[in-house]
């Protein structure tokens, strides 16, 4: 398959991005999803119906565009991002109807999907009913992982590679693995759901924030802190991140291994269903 590649084909790949700190967000996986061996093509999308009731504001329009299911069916693969709405139920969330239609139309065209986070709780919650329930505090903070199944996602990785977790709630893990559909391939040694799979679907089901770059967790404090400073004496700060916890000094990339495998691995699947479906035309 690989020698009918025409040189000028593209791995085409769409984004919702639904984070709080956008720009931020758009640089990290232009940089986790470039590679020198497979041609990336990104195009951004944004919620339409999150903004039905106000402008959309400059920077979204300039770096994204409105959802558009008809450009998604052209594309190779999917990734919807997080999203900080942990402690809002699916149903309140504006734009949920939409999530919901934009699902229906990844999984009846069998493109690659990716989600990451809230986009993994949410995709899993409507496609197998897995519910959501609240952590009684914030996972935050970088922790071993402990695998549980094989998978190509993660090869190259052993017991305890290291990823960055940041939520508020959690996927019931056990409920997950009820379902015969998915297949829990990792955890953190927490307990906390790092990776599960659909069996026959398209779909990854990513809850760390693994595209995050060295100083993101040290961000989303500080922003949380000035958002909320009445609660700076109970906020989470990022456990086994610092080389001095007290004084939140030497951010620790202690992930940078698993994000380079996981990524690059996740690409040569989306390539490899991309190339399966041009040989079925």
């Amino acid at each position: 398959m690989e020698a009918m590649r025409k040189k000028d084909d593209v791995l085409e790949i769409g984004v919702l991005n639904l984070m709080h700190d956008k720009e931020d967000t758009k640089r990290r996986f232009e940089r986790v999803l470039t590679r020198e061996d497979c041609r990336v093509n990104l195009t951004w999308f944004y919620p339409v119906m999150h903004y039905q009731d106000r402008e959309v504001p400059e920077n979204v329009r300039r770096m994204s565009q409105p959802l558009d299911l008809n450009k998604v069916k052209e594309l190779d693969a999917f990734i919807v991002t997080g999203a900080p709405l942990e402690k809002l139920d699916f149903d309140d969330v504006t734009y949920i109807s939409e999530l919901q239609e934009l699902f229906d139309c990844l999984s009846t065209e069998g493109i690659e999907q990716l989600y990451v986070c809230w986009g993994a709780m949410v995709a899993a919650n409507y496609f197998y009913g897995v519910d959501k329930y609240l952590l009684n505090q914030k996972l935050f903070g970088v922790y071993p992982q402990v695998i549980l199944e094989n998978s190509p996602l993660l090869e190259g990785l052993s017991d305890g590679f290291l990823a960055p977790h940041a939520r508020y709630a959690e996927l019931s893990c056990s409920q997950v693995r009820e379902v015969p559909e998915l297949s829990v391939v990792s955890v953190s040694e927490t307990n906390h759901l790092f990776l599960a799979e659909a069996r026959k679907e398209r779909q990854t089901f990513l809850f760390s924030h693994l595209e995050y770059g060295r100083d993101a967790l040290d961000k989303e404090y500080y922003r949380e802190l000035q958002a909320h400073p009445e609660d700076a004496p109970v906020l989470a700060k990022a456990a086994n991140y610092y080389d001095d916890p007290v004084k939140m000094t030497g951010m620790r990339f202690g992930w940078g291994k698993a994000q380079l495998h996981f990524f690059e691995n996740w690409l040569k699947q989306a390539e490899e269903n991309r190339l399966k479906k041009v040989c079925t035309q």
